[in-house]
């Protein structure tokens, strides 16, 4: 149970953690690329950059970095982008194999427990010679809470890690439309 009590500790750090990052990182103002497109149709590179380093989340970073390679070909900026979009990504991604873990051992050290109760059933057995209810509902309970337990803390796991697996792919779509707008920004 000790286990199990800071797996499901962690596990629920971690999603609110994790659940709050990832909306820091989903705010984006509403006429960002609008702002953007207009301080580059006027010419002034330094304060599109300016202007993206005010915003200070991920996607604001990629196009920064994107504007930082204006004048080189698109395929360059491109590939400058994409190289911190992988970053900017493994940023968000940061401690949910954890949450996919906890939420495949977490059942298996109930399955622990309720191997105990059962061994604690038998040994209970074996030294009073004797079978009646007293004897077998300690090891009863002990392996139906554990088991319970284990399969609880799992569902918190895999439901939490899908939920921000959810949230992160939602960010990917938006990152990625970032960076087509602001290569049409540049192509126009």
């Amino acid at each position: 149970m000790i286990p199990l009590g800071i797996l499901s500790m962690i596990s629920i750090y971690v999603i609110i953690e994790r659940w709050i990052f990832i909306n820091q990182a989903l705010k984006l103002e509403a006429n960002f690329m609008a702002n953007l497109n207009d301080l580059l149709g006027k010419g002034d590179i330094k304060a599109a950059k300016a202007y993206c380093q005010r915003q200070n989340n991920p996607i604001s970073r990629v196009i920064e970095k994107g504007i930082n390679r204006i004048g080189k070909p698109i395929k360059d900026i491109e590939s400058a982008m994409e190289s911190v979009s992988g970053i900017e990504m493994d940023k968000l991604e940061k401690n949910l194999g954890f949450l996919g873990i906890t939420a495949g051992i977490a059942p298996m050290l109930g399955f622990i427990g309720t191997i105990s109760g059962i061994i604690k059933i038998f040994y209970n057995i074996s030294v009073s010679d004797n079978i009646s209810i007293g004897l077998i509902a300690g090891g009863l309970y002990e392996k139906m809470i554990t088991s319970g337990t284990g399969l609880i803390v799992g569902l918190i796991a895999y439901g939490g890690y899908h939920l921000l697996n959810t949230r992160i792919d939602r960010f990917s779509h938006k990152l990625q439309q970032s960076a087509i707008d602001f290569i049409d920004i540049l192509e126009s």
